[in-house]
C-alpha cells in the first residue's frame, strides 16, 4: 500500500497521500537554486522560507504556475525528493494518481505525466482536481445525485458539478488564493505608497482578510518599503481595505460559480439546492467566503474537513477505487 500514492501538485503546496498512512508530505512547491552553478540547494519547507529573502546568488523558484509545469527539470527534481520522502527507499516503484486543473491542454497533461514518471513512478493516472476534491470531502460521486464542489487553491479555482461518477459541468479560473495576495500588494502600493512582498500579503490576508463585513472590523500594523523614499516604513491596514482590495477577484469566483450553475441540468441543480456547495482548498478559509457565496447563490455552503488536504486525500481514495473510477482516470 505504501507504493500507492495520491499527489496534489499545487501552485502553492505539494501534498502527497500514501495509501494506508494518509498525508505524509505537505510542503511548499518551492525550490532554491544557486544562480552560479544551477545546483539545487533546498526543496520544500526550507526553500519556502527563502522566498523574498534570498541573496543575489540564490534564487527561490516555484516550478508550478497556475497548476501547470513552468520548469520541467526542477519539477522532476522536486517530485523525486517529495516521493522519496513519502515512500522511503524502495525497489518497488509506486503507482500514483496526480490531480490537475481542468483547463490544461493535452501537451501540459503530457508534461505532468512525463515529470511524474521521470521522478520514479511506475504507473501514472490523471484526475481532475474538482473530482479529487469531491472524493476527499466525502461526496458520493457515484450516486445519481448532483453535487457541486469549489476548490480554491493557490493558482486556480476549480468549479464542478459531479454526478454518477462523472463531471457534468466544470470551469477552471486562474483566480485563487495567490490572486488575493497580489490584489493586496497592488492596493497597498497604490493607496499607501508601500511595497510589500507575497509573504507579508498572505499574512495580512490570513490575519484580517474577509469576504464579508465583520462584526468587529480588524486592523494590523505592517512593515514594508516606502515607494517614494525607498526607506522602510510601517503602516496600518484595516479589514475593510483588504476587502476592497480583493473584491474583484472574489467577484470573478462568484461569476464562475454562477456560470457552472447555469450549465447544470435542472434536476441536478435541484439536488444542489438540497445538498449545498462544498468548498475545498486553502483559499476557502478566507473569513466570510461561504457567507458571500450564499448571499449571491442562495445555496447552503459547507467547508470540507481538512480543506487544504482534500484533493490529495481524494487522489489517494481514487487509487483504492480504481476499478469504479476507471472512466475518470487516464492511464499512461
Amino acid at each position: 500500500m505504501a507504493n500507492e500514492i495520491g499527489i496534489d501538485l499545487g501552485t502553492a503546496n505539494t501534498i502527497i497521500y500514501v495509501r494506508g498512512k494518509g498525508i505524509v508530505v505537505n510542503e511548499p512547491t518551492v525550490v532554491a537554486i544557486s544562480r552560479a552553478s544551477g545546483k539545487i540547494l533546498s526543496i520544500g519547507k526550507e526553500a519556502g522560507e527563502m522566498l523574498g529573502r534570498t541573496p543575489v546568488d540564490i534564487c527561490a523558484v516555484t516550478p508550478i504556475k497556475e497548476g501547470v509545469i513552468a520548469n520541467f527539470d526542477i519539477t522532476v527534481a522536486m517530485l523525486k525528493y517529495f516521493i522519496k520522502k513519502a515512500v522511503g527507499t524502495t525497489f518497488l516503484k509506486p503507482k500514483a494518481v496526480v490531480c490537475l486543473p481542468s483547463h490544461i491542454t493535452d501537451v501540459e497533461k503530457r508534461a505532468v505525466r512525463d515529470a511524474v514518471l521521470a521522478a520514479g513512478v511506475k504507473d501514472v493516472y490523471l484526475l481532475e482536481k474538482s473530482m479529487a476534491g469531491a472524493i476527499g470531502a466525502g461526496v458520493e460521486v457515484n450516486a445519481p445525485v448532483g453535487s457541486m464542489i469549489v476548490d480554491i487553491g493557490g493558482g486556480t479555482t476549480e468549479i464542478a458539478v459531479v454526478s454518477l461518477g462523472g463531471i457534468v459541468a466544470t470551469q477552471s479560473l486562474k483566480v485563487a488564493s495567490h490572486s488575493f495576495d497580489n490584489d493586496i500588494i497592488q492596493y497597498l502600493k497604490k493607496n499607501h505608497n508601500l511595497i510589500i512582498g507575497n509573504i507579508t500579503a498572505e499574512e495580512i490576508k490570513t490575519e484580517i482578510g474577509s469576504a464579508c463585513s465583520l462584526k468587529e472590523e480588524l486592523s494590523t500594523s505592517i512593515k514594508g518599503r516606502d515607494l517614494v523614499s525607498g526607506l522602510p516604513r510601517t503602516a496600518t491596514v484595516t479589514s475593510e481595505e483588504v476587502r476592497e482590495a480583493i473584491k474583484e477577484s472574489l467577484a470573478m469566483i462568484i461569476d464562475g460559480i454562477k456560470a457552472v450553475l447555469e450549465k447544470t441540468p435542472p434536476e441536478l441543480a435541484a439536488d444542489i439546492i438540497e445538498s449545498g456547495i462544498v468548498l475545498t482548498g486553502g483559499g476557502c478559509m478566507l473569513k466570510g467566503l461561504g457567507k458571500l457565496i450564499n448571499a449571491h447563490t442562495e445555496i447552503p455552503i459547507f467547508i470540507a474537513e481538512s480543506p487544504m488536504e482534500c484533493v490529495a486525500i481524494g487522489a489517494g481514495k481514487a487509487l483504492e477505487e480504481i476499478k469504479t473510477l476507471h472512466t475518470l482516470l487516464m492511464s499512461e
